[in-house]
């Protein structure tokens, strides 16, 4: 059974930074592309970051230059670095996998998802 733990999550005043890890078992992310998506109350979930099987990664526009997503060089767990946050950075986060190597920002793409973990951003 596949299953991701999501962590890290926590408040913070705007500027500051934080780091969400995704431990994930029952498989190696190694050879899944993952990928991190948010989800504010009253809005859609949004892409953030994904990465592929062979590490190349992809940025949802509104983090671009200060989010960063990265993997152990074992496969299994997932970080995103999120550095200068903003308020607007407030929201549940999700980590999710697929049993693909090519990377999507699409969440329709994905199969397995963690519960989530909160960010809230203070100005």
């Amino acid at each position: 059974q596949v299953q991701l733990v999501e962590s890290g999550g926590g408040s913070v005043q705007a500027g500051g930074s934080l780091r969400l890890s995704c431990a994930a078992s029952g498989y190696t992310t190694r050879y899944y592309s993952m990928a991190w998506f948010r989800q504010a109350p009253g809005n859609e979930r949004e892409a953030v970051a994904a990465i592929s099987g062979g590490g190349g990664t992809t940025y949802g526009d509104s983090v671009k230059g200060r989010f960063t997503i990265s993997k152990d060089s074992a496969g299994n767990t997932l970080y995103l670095q999120m550095n200068s946050l903003m308020p607007e950075d407030t929201a549940m986060y999700y980590c999710a996998a697929r049993p693909t190597w090519l990377s999507s920002l699409r969440a329709s793409d994905f199969t397995y998802w963690g519960q989530g973990t909160q960010v809230t951003v203070s100005s």
